[in-house]
């Protein structure tokens, strides 16, 4: 499969997280509603609620949608707002984490569990202590360690934040500056808390300087992403208002990870927001565009293609508008 396909039609869905348990694929979408809310930039035209997840036995094959796993209802410190999930498995459980503003309109992230990778999912009473911000995103490496990587600007709000603290009137850094970045963090057991403070995912340019704020071709906005291809671990995202993919390598989970270049250019609409799945021998990028909604921003369609690295590990990169 080279060509782009679309996961389905009767639904928008957007941010798929994409993961394989039991053999199976599943892909946690997020999951776009009209809603005739004017557009900004705070993303207030997002009005999700409620989460389905699909599954698939082939990559070609067919496409089960099993239902709404979790609403906003479900989660007794919700406010508004569920934007891109993750998933993560351990122990024979399932682990579903998801962004939502609480009663004050401030972002955490939330988790949720369930015996099946298809849910439903029952959410913890509370936010996971220490979360903020938006687009959590699951690894786990080969010695059974699950990592978090989390954050967002401008509507996600991780401008607001510091070392992990909330700072009055938070904006991003002068252009010169350093870039904010995005967050990592390991899991404790039960994988329902943070077993250490996060940590900054700190992007090296080819001199080993981290890159600057106002490098927006470059720099990290959202859609935090990792996944490790031949001992070497890709941390991949998205620059926001630049509207590409792009990726950087380093050695450890942690980083630092040097920018390497582009996985896919703009798509139809203004978010680009992935996941990155090896699956039955091969790599599959997901992600969304609007083409389906006739271009309209809050109303996207997730789709998949394979991924290919070249001999020397780099991705070969991918056109937007296929």
């Amino acid at each position: 499969m080279k060509e782009p396909k679309y996961l389905v039609e009767d639904l928008y869905t957007a941010d798929p997280a994409a993961h394989v348990f039991n053999g199976k694929l599943y892909i946690y979408p997020s999951h776009d509603i009209v809603t005739g809310m004017p557009e900004n930039d705070n993303g207030d035209h997002f009005a999700m609620r409620d989460y389905h997840v699909y599954s698939m036995e082939e990559i070609d094959g067919k496409v089960t949608d099993h239902g709404v796993i979790l609403d906003v209802d479900d989660v007794p410190w919700s406010g508004r707002q569920m934007w891109a999930p993750a998933a993560a498995s351990k122990d024979g459980k399932y682990y579903f984490y998801f962004p939502l503003k609480d009663k004050n309109d401030i972002f955490r992230i939330g988790a949720a569990v369930s015996d099946k990778p298809e849910g439903p999912f029952i959410a913890e009473k509370n936010p996971i202590m220490g979360s903020y911000s938006i687009d959590p995103g699951m690894f786990e490496d080969e010695d059974g360690e699950h990592y978090m990587y989390f954050g967002g600007i401008w509507g996600g709000q991780l401008q607001r934040y510091r070392d992990n603290k909330a700072i009055e009137l938070g904006a991003e850094p002068a252009d010169e500056d350093p870039a904010l970045c995005a967050k990592v963090v390991r899991m404790s057991d039960d994988m329902l808390e943070f077993a250490e403070e996060p940590k900054d995912v700190v992007i090296v340019d080819e001199d080993g300087n981290p890159l600057k704020s106002g490098d927006h071709d470059r720099r990290f906005f959202e859609a935090a992403k990792m996944h490790k291809y031949k001992g070497k671990y890709y941390f991949s995202y998205s620059t926001g208002n630049t509207h590409l993919l792009c990726y950087a390598i380093g050695d450890n989970p942690y980083g630092p990870f040097k920018y390497m270049g582009e996985i896919l250019s703009p798509v139809v609409g203004w978010t680009t927001h992935h996941s990155i799945c090896e699956f039955k021998g091969k790599w599959y990028l997901f992600y969304h565009d609007c083409k389906p909604s006739g271009g309209k921003t809050w109303l996207r369609s997730v789709k998949f293609v394979e991924l290919e690295y070249n001999e020397d590990g780099t991705i070969k990169p991918m056109d937007g508008m296929a």
